[in-house]
């Protein structure tokens, strides 16, 4: 009920405006113990992936808290697991406003933001500031002038940076807003980034003396053979983890909305059938090699369970998130609890 009402005010307002205003007073509502009157349950499902023990299978997926200034306050809402970013080596500003839509009779958002963030410097600032002690993912990519011939040494240089600070570093080759990264995805460009990071990886392990996973994050709108190209690169470089899907360039599920016409990614409840059947397609092919974390269209429990049955090991919430509250974190981990152990 308290959710339902600051969801009315917040939805009030423009959405990239709502947007900071709750991320700004996230922290402090932690503080002050509101996220238990928001719905937010603390749920210790134990579960183990990429060698990394999560308090439960359900987390925040990248995008909300780009520059890690609300860490501790989205941690209180019940994720298992948060991840921050994307971030890229050098601040941007993204791409120009307005770039952040709400279709609600959808529960669906289209954005064009472009990788804004404060670069990596003030993240791990942001971090090193936090309490939180949980898993932390860090989602990484390129600046947008860099061109896509020079973008390992972006990925590479994030990597460096975040090694020490991350639990898991996501590799964001797929987003639909920074012009030409997808292509990043496929062929020679996917192989040659792959090695780089599994060699950088090698040296950072061994500085640190630590091993941090790699998990790389890739479109829905992939056909099938591209998604299985994708899986056969991702099993012969060893990397640690996929992440299905990113945001859709596809309007379906919406076509009856006026703001379909808007560029973007589209997220939420349309994505969700485009998501969990890539999730399939990589479980096929990946055949255990490594880790899913679904991510994509999950507004409800349900929705959750049913990536954990395609295919994936964890899952990732944003948009779903946005409309129904720390409540779907809760109910996300108990449909998950609720399925049969394989």
């Amino acid at each position: 009920m308290l959710y339902s009402l600051a969801k009315s005010l917040m939805f009030s307002m423009d959405a990239e405006r709502s947007h900071h205003i709750a991320l700004s007073s996230m922290n402090l509502s932690a503080s002050l113990g509101l996220p238990s009157l928001l719905g937010a349950e603390s749920l210790d499902v134990p579960t183990e992936v990429m060698g990394i023990r999560f308090a439960n299978p359900v987390g925040l997926a990248a995008g909300l808290d780009k520059n890690g200034s609300a860490i501790d306050g989205l941690a209180a809402m019940g994720f298992g697991f948060v991840e921050v970013g994307t971030v890229t080596p050098r601040p941007q500003l993204g791409n120009p406003k307005p770039r952040l839509f709400r279709i609600p009779e959808h529960n669906a958002i289209i954005n064009r933001m472009g990788f804004n963030n404060h670069g990596v410097d003030e993240l791990l600032v942001n971090i090193d500031r936090a309490r939180y002690n949980g898993v932390l993912g860090i989602n990484i990519g390129k600046n947008k002038d860099t061109s896509n011939e020079d973008a390992n040494s972006d990925y590479i240089y994030c990597l460096r940076k975040v090694y020490s600070r991350a639990s898991y570093i996501a590799v964001n080759i797929s987003s639909p807003n920074t012009p030409g990264l997808r292509t990043l995805q496929f062929g020679d460009s996917l192989n040659t980034l792959l090695e780089a990071l599994k060699n950088e990886q090698a040296k950072q392990a061994n500085l640190h003396d630590r091993y941090v996973p790699i998990a790389v994050k890739i479109a829905p709108d992939m056909t099938d053979e591209e998604t299985e190209m994708v899986a056969e690169s991702l099993k012969t470089y060893e990397m640690d983890g996929v992440i299905a899907t990113n945001t859709t360039v596809s309007r379906e599920g919406v076509e009856s909305s006026p703001i379909q016409a808007e560029a973007g990614g589209l997220s939420g409840a349309p994505v969700r059938n485009k998501s969990t059947k890539v999730i399939r397609t990589l479980s096929k092919a990946l055949d255990g090699a490594l880790p899913i974390i679904g991510v994509g269209g999950i507004t409800e429990g349900f929705d959750a369970a049913e990536k954990i049955e395609a295919g994936a090991s964890l899952v990732q919430v944003y948009s779903g998130f946005i409309y129904k509250g720390p409540a779907l974190v809760s109910d996300s981990v108990k449909a998950i609890q609720a399925l049969p152990i394989k």
